[in-house]
Formats: C-alpha cells, sequence, structure tokens
C-alpha cells in the first residue's frame, strides 16, 4: 500500500470482523476510557450541525486523538435523523475517518453507524457491570426498542452471564414487536416480557437502560424506580432535573455531558453547579470512586459518547479486517505530492 491509496471497511466487513468479539471491544473500551481520564487523548468539544426545517435533524462531528503506544487519530462524522425510522431506514448514519498520526493523511474510511452502536453498547454494558457491582443480574428493563437498546442487549450478555430475562417497553407497539422478534431469533433462550407501561417496568426490574429519541423530559419522579436501581441513560434527555437532582450520578465526561441540553445540563443551569455529579466512570475504573454511593439512592449513567470510544474501536476493526482481508482498498484516491505533480507537467 502506498501513501497515496486507502482503505475502506463496510458495514459487511466490520459485522464480520466483530463476530463473537465482544470481550475484546469491551477491553478496547475500557481502556480507552483509562487514557482519557489519564489525560491521553485530545477530544475537542463535538460540533452539530442542525439543519433548518427540523431542529429533530442534526449531523455530528466528532473529532479526537488517542495517545499510548499506537496513537490513534480520526473523525466520527454522524447523521441522526428521527423520521428516517418512518421511512424503512436508520435513524444514524455515519463514517469514520482515520489519519495517518505521523502525517495527518487520511488512511482508511469505515462505516460508522455499526462502530457507533458497538461502542455505545459496550460502554452500557460496561458501566452496568461496573456500576451495578452485584453477583447476579438476571433481569433487565429496555426502554426503546431500537438498534442501540438492542446492541446493548448484546454486550449485557457478554458481562451478566446469569441475565435471562428482559422485560421491554416502548410507546410505538411495532417496534416492541420487532425487537422481541430479533431476540427471540438470536437469543431463543432468553425470556422476552413486554410491559404496558414504563412504571409497571421500573418496578419489575432494578437495571434499566433508555435508548429513546426523547429531546424533552418525560420522566419525572424517581420513586418509580427502586432505591437500588441502575439506570444507563444513553438517550441522556428521558429524566427531569429534578429527578436528576435525586438521584447518585455517574458520567463519562463531565466538560461534554454538560452540554446542549441533556438532563444534567439542565440540572447544572437550574442550580448554577456540576456538584451533583458525584464522579465518571473512569473514577471508577481507576479505583478512585466507589461503584456506588455510600447513600441508597437510584444510580444514573449519562454517557454523552466520547469520540475517543468511537476511534479505538475502529482502529480496533482495522487491525481485524488488515489481518482477515476483510477490506477493499482504492489506489490512488489521494492526489500525489504537488511538486511531484510539478515535474511532471501536471496541472
Amino acid at each position: 500500500m502506498n501513501d497515496s491509496d486507502i482503505i475502506l471497511i463496510t458495514s459487511d466487513n466490520i459485522r464480520k470482523t466483530l463476530r463473537n468479539q465482544e470481550n475484546v471491544v469491551l477491553d478496547t473500551v475500557r481502556k480507552a476510557y483509562e487514557l482519557h481520564h489519564c489525560g491521553n487523548s485530545v477530544l475537542p468539544n463535538s460540533v452539530l450541525l442542525r439543519l433548518p426545517g427540523n431542529d429533530g435533524n442534526r449531523v455530528i462531528g466528532l473529532p479526537a486523538q488517542i495517545g499510548g503506544e499506537k496513537p490513534v487519530v480520526g473523525m466520527k462524522w454522524i447523521a441522526s435523523f428521527p423520521q428516517n425510522v418512518q421511512r424503512g431506514l436508520d435513524r444514524a448514519s455515519a463514517v469514520i475517518v482515520l489519519n495517518d498520526p505521523d502525517t495527518g493523511r487520511p488512511k482508511t474510511i469505515l462505516e460508522g453507524s455499526v462502530i457507533s452502536s458497538v461502542r455505545t453498547a459496550a460502554s452500557a454494558a460496561l458501566a452496568s457491570k461496573l456500576i451495578a457491582n452485584v453477583q447476579q443480574v438476571d433481569s433487565y428493563g429496555v426502554i426503546g426498542c431500537g438498534r442501540i437498546n438492542f446492541e446493548i442487549v448484546h454486550f449485557l450478555l457478554a458481562v451478566h452471564s446469569d441475565l435471562h430475562t428482559l422485560v421491554l417497553y416502548d410507546r410505538e407497539s411495532e417496534h416492541t414487536y420487532t425487537f422481541m422478534k430479533k431476540c427471540n431469533r438470536i437469543w431463543p433462550k432468553l425470556k422476552i416480557v413486554v410491559s404496558k407501561t414504563l412504571k409497571a417496568l421500573a418496578k419489575r426490574v432494578q437495571f434499566v437502560s433508555f435508548a429513546t429519541t426523547a429531546s424533552t423530559p418525560h420522566v419525572f419522579s424517581r420513586t418509580i424506580f427502586h432505591d437500588t436501581s441502575l439506570i444507563l441513560h444513553i438517550s441522556l434527555r428521558d429524566l427531569s432535573p429534578k429527578m436528576i437532582l435525586e438521584c447518585d450520578n455517574v458520567v463519562d465526561d463531565i466538560g461534554h455531558v454538560c452540554r446542549e441540553n441533556t438532563s444534567v445540563h439542565l440540572v447544572e443551569k437550574m442550580i448554577g453547579s456540576r456538584a451533583f455529579i458525584r464522579c465518571t466512570l473512569g473514577d471508577i475504573i481507576l479505583g478512585k470512586a466507589s461503584a456506588k454511593c455510600t447513600n441508597k439512592r437510584t444510580t444514573v449513567f449519562s454517557p454523552f459518547g466520547l469520540g475517543v470510544l468511537d476511534l479505538a474501536v475502529a482502529k480496533l476493526v482495522l487491525d481485524f479486517a488488515i489481518a482477515s482481508g476483510e477490506f477493499c482498498q482504492i489506489g490512488s484516491f489521494l492526489p500525489s505530492p504537488w511538486t511531484e505533480d510539478l515535474q511532471k507537467g501536471i496541472n
């Protein structure tokens, strides 16, 4: 491969390379959190491009760099168009570009939505393992029956060997049916229970995952959950500021999650402080904070979604793809150096 070539990795390539690699992905995500927490990364704020005519549509750029022995540089460019679901399309679509850390030249283009959902799911499952900190997790509540929660279930099964029951809730019964059908096909031994209300689900299980398209809070009372519940607040805007204040709060990165009117951002704007956030997941990973607070309170994990995780998983995919041949190579994608063009008489 010469300097002008580029590697292209499709969604099919990614799925093949990551098949049965859940534990490797979890370890990769954990290490990325550690590097970031120790200051061995560069993570500017993500850039949101909001499109006129529909506030729900946006395209987000997440540039990042991970240090360590083998630095990774790149960016995820992900579009979120909620109405795509009604069109029979996925809500999110994305590409990830990896740059050569020495020259800055783009060297790899990967389909990004699969990697994005995988890193989100691995982060959630890792948090559930570390924060729950219990011997047995046998049931989980799924709020929002879409692709993200489906991937989360995939990774939860890798970290909780006793998990045997899922309780589902979605406002759209069609989404619930599709989710249940997919689970029954892939995990036939998993018991699936459909809940008619969110409140009924919360009373049935201690561990829940929110992955919805909600843009404003719609859950206002902590009392519908158990005191020892763990809420994976993946969609970030479901819980009211009052409820957040009543809970033990863990995030992935305090500066990043307190933006864009997330539930924790609304709390910060309301009280003028971030003191209600107990710690980050990195603090727990490195032993700088306990898994649970000493008070008996519901714990909420709110991850903004860090670009360093996308890059870490993308680099893992690249390494797997090269080893297995699961990639395409495009020759002469980049132009030859300008000085070389001059010598050849090329304008």
